[in-house]
């Protein structure tokens, strides 16, 4: 078996992996990263899921996710041909979707994260693993010696490190190192909080989603085959939704009133020069209308409310279960894309949009859709410090109160408390939030002196996850975990000793990487709606 050794290893190449090792990099330290697909980015990327973020994103963020940012626009301005007004917009939105001040192709976004790591790379600094899976972890006492990860060949390395972090999508090394962690739901005597279910359960896990991009090309045909499962989402109707998942029906995740939602709202040529609010603009990642050149078609990317799977969980599960979910989620995805094609209503009162073509290519694959699934829910670790709704929740805070103030704050994040439909029945979970801190000690384990979570495996609850779980704040976490790690090395603390007395650490975060470490008081006690 081949090992190699570095300062710190991370396993799991999303947001909060290439953060951990951009801020372990930036203050010295070798890194190896590793990542199970053949792109860094994670949700960004590889997911297919354009960033989700707060309303203050280009004033109130760290200097590392600007940097990010920034290279995603940039890279528009350089290979694509804008138009004027496109390339002299200082917040330019290649997609113009509205989820979002920054749709773009996931391609982009690795390429970019790719750039920002390449002279690490280049010095032998940094060495990234890609297509590799963490299958073993060794521990003696409260530290961790090794991760064994496995390439999709077969072929297996041993990684040593002062420090290892987890930043993989399901908090793999929290049950493969034996660290305790939660899954799934909490009861609300557990946690105490307003929205959490009166029984525990570990299977009631949030829905995943297989997303998919399309383009639409007017006057052409590209129906794709029937997928096995279609029939099955096309008639089956489930409790918790006004009909079958293969519609223009859906549920609105904050009243959970019906609502009817169609692709487009007008003729889709028309739609392209207009900011309408019909589904084909909710995730749009590339607008042909800043495009100053003929040939190009809008792409939008599909992550949809129709599109959510919750059959089965993803953990506590043997492996064909889990595989079978997430064939599953792949078939849902296809199905409706079948059914947009052939059997959906039109704008203009007919039925099915042929000129809808899957574009694999912007997610990195031959058939369609994105490299791996969108997980929106970990193994939480069992931390020094869990984040509960009653820090961050509107409701239990009261009006006005914002959010709970952290002493031991390490970044900064906000977004709603948003949980989507659940394998154990529950409809949607959204409720208001205030923006919030990201505590120390959510990221300290109590039994693992040399180990921290870097994803949304933090010490969050399965309700306080729905605001902690989206792009921004999982770069935060990384980048506060790869700092970590390394001022450990350098001081000879343990994360818990840190976290006692942190002003020095804290200082650090905000000088060295320029992160913010709190948001200014009337942003803090903000409601958005």
């Amino acid at each position: 078996m081949n090992q190699h050794q570095a300062d710190v290893v991370i396993v799991g190449g999303g947001l909060g992996g290439v953060a951990a090792a951009r801020a372990a990099l930036l203050l010295g330290r070798s890194v190896i990263l590793t990542e199970a697909t053949d792109w860094l980015g994670g949700q960004l990327t590889s997911q297919g899921v354009p960033p989700d973020e707060h309303p203050w994103i280009e004033q109130h963020g760290s200097r590392g996710y600007r940097a990010l940012r920034e290279g995603i626009r940039d890279h528009y301005r350089r290979a694509y041909p804008l138009t004027p007004s496109a390339l002299g917009d200082p917040l330019l939105n290649p997609g113009h979707g509205f989820v979002s001040a920054l749709c773009h192709e996931p391609r982009v976004a690795a390429a970019v994260l790719d750039e920002m790591l390449s002279s690490w790379v280049a010095q032998g600094r940094l060495l990234v693993l890609r297509e590799h899976e963490p299958v073993a972890a060794a521990r003696d006492g409260d530290r961790l010696t090794s991760v064994t990860v496995r390439h999709r060949d077969g072929s297996t390395v041993r990684l040593g490190a002062g420090f290892i972090l987890d930043a993989t999508e399901l908090g793999d090394l929290l049950e493969l190192a034996h660290i305790p962690y939660v899954m799934g739901a909490e009861s609300r005597a557990q946690t105490g909080e307003l929205h959490a279910p009166d029984r525990a359960d570990p299977l009631d896990q949030q829905a995943i989603t297989w997303c998919a991009a399309v383009e639409y090309r007017a006057g052409e045909s590209h129906v794709i085959d029937e997928p096995a499962g279609y029939r099955h989402w096309r008639d089956t109707v489930d409790k918790r939704w006004p009909g079958p998942q293969l519609s223009w029906l859906d549920v609105h995740p904050i009243t959970l009133e019906e609502r009817d939602r169609p692709l487009f709202l007008r003729d889709p040529d028309e739609a392209a020069c207009h900011d309408d609010r019909g589904l084909w603009h909710y995730r749009r990642i590339l607008s042909r209308a800043l495009l100053d050149r003929p040939g190009f078609a809008d792409i939008s990317l599909i992550n949809w409310p129709q599109t959510d799977y919750w059959e089965l969980p993803l953990l506590g599960v043997d492996a064909q279960t889990r595989q079978t979910a997430l064939r599953r989620a792949r078939d849902l995805t296809l199905s409706f894309v079948r059914w947009m094609q052939t059997e959906a209503p039109r704008h203009d009162g007919g039925k099915g949009y042929p000129e809808l073509r899957l574009r694999g290519d912007v997610l990195g694959t031959l058939d369609g859709l994105a490299k791996t699934a969108y997980i929106r829910e970990s193994r939480r670790m069992k931390a020094l410090f869990t984040v509960t709704e009653a820090h961050v929740g509107h409701a239990m805070r009261g009006p006005g109160a914002g959010s709970a103030i952290f002493d031991d704050s390490v970044g900064i994040g906000y977004y709603r408390i948003d949980l989507h439909p659940s394998t154990s029945g529950r409809t949607y979970v959204d409720i208001a939030s205030y923006p919030f801190q990201i505590p120390l000690g959510a990221l300290v384990s109590p039994d693992v002196a040399n180990f921290v979570p870097a994803n949304k495996n933090i010490g969050t609850t399965h309700i306080s996850n729905g605001a902690y779980r989206l792009h921004p704040v999982e770069w935060s976490i990384g980048e506060a975990a790869g700092a970590l790690a390394v001022h450990c090395l350098d001081t000879g603390r343990t994360p818990a000793e840190v976290r006692a007395e942190p002003r020095d650490f804290q200082e650090l975060l905000s000088g060295a990487l320029g992160v913010p470490l709190a948001w200014p008081d009337d942003i803090r006690r903000a409601t958005v709606d």
